[in-house]
C-alpha cells in the first residue's frame, strides 16, 4: 500500500514539475518577446554537399522533394518539398551549409519588408558574434556573410535582391 501511495505521490510531484516548467518557459518566452526586435533572416534551406548529385537527387526525389531550380550539369540543384527547401551542390563546399536567405520566401518572391542582410550583419557583431566573411556595408543590393556556430556549423546568409530601404 505505501509504495502505491508513494508512487502516486511522485506521479503528482512530476506532473506539478511539468506544469510549473512550461508555465515557466512560456512566460519567458513571452518576456523575451516584449520590446526585443527579432532579425527577418528570410526563407531557411540548408545547403548539403553531396557525393554524387545523380544519387542525391534520386534520393530525396523518393522523399517527395522536386527539382526547384538549378543545373545538374554543373552539379547542383534546389529541391522542394512543399515549403521545405534543400541544396544539393557536388564538389563546391565541403560541409553542409545552413542557409538563409533575406528577402525571399519560400519560392524565392521578393517580400515587400526584410531586414537586408547589411542590418543583420550590424546587428551580430553587436551581439559579439565573428564573421568569417562580410558583405560590403556600403552596398544595396545582393550580399551575403558567413559564420560558423559553436559546433563547428557553417551559417550563409545570402540576400538576392536590393534592400527594401531606399
Amino acid at each position: 500500500m505505501l509504495r502505491i501511495i508513494l508512487g502516486s505521490l511522485l506521479c503528482l510531484v512530476a506532473v506539478w514539475t511539468m506544469a510549473h516548467e512550461a508555465t515557466a518557459t512560456s512566460k519567458e518566452m513571452t518576456h523575451q518577446g516584449k520590446g526585443e526586435k527579432r532579425m527577418k533572416l528570410g526563407v531557411f534551406s540548408i545547403s548539403l554537399a553531396v557525393k554524387d548529385i545523380a544519387k542525391s537527387r534520386a534520393f530525396y526525389e523518393k522523399l517527395g522533394f522536386r527539382v526547384f531550380a538549378g543545373n545538374q550539369d554543373k552539379k547542383w540543384l534546389i529541391m522542394q518539398n512543399e515549403t521545405t527547401t534543400i541544396g544539393l551542390f557536388q564538389g563546391i563546399f565541403d560541409k553542409n551549409i545552413l542557409t538563409f536567405n533575406p528577402g525571399w520566401d519560400h519560392k524565392c518572391a521578393t517580400l515587400a519588408e526584410f531586414d537586408d542582410v547589411r542590418e543583420i550583419q550590424r546587428s551580430l557583431k553587436e551581439a559579439g558574434l565573428t564573421l568569417t566573411t562580410e558583405a560590403d556595408e556600403k552596398g544595396k543590393g545582393p550580399a551575403s556573410l558567413t559564420l560558423v556556430d559553436p559546433d563547428g556549423n557553417q551559417v550563409l546568409l545570402d540576400q538576392h535582391v536590393d534592400s527594401p530601404k531606399k
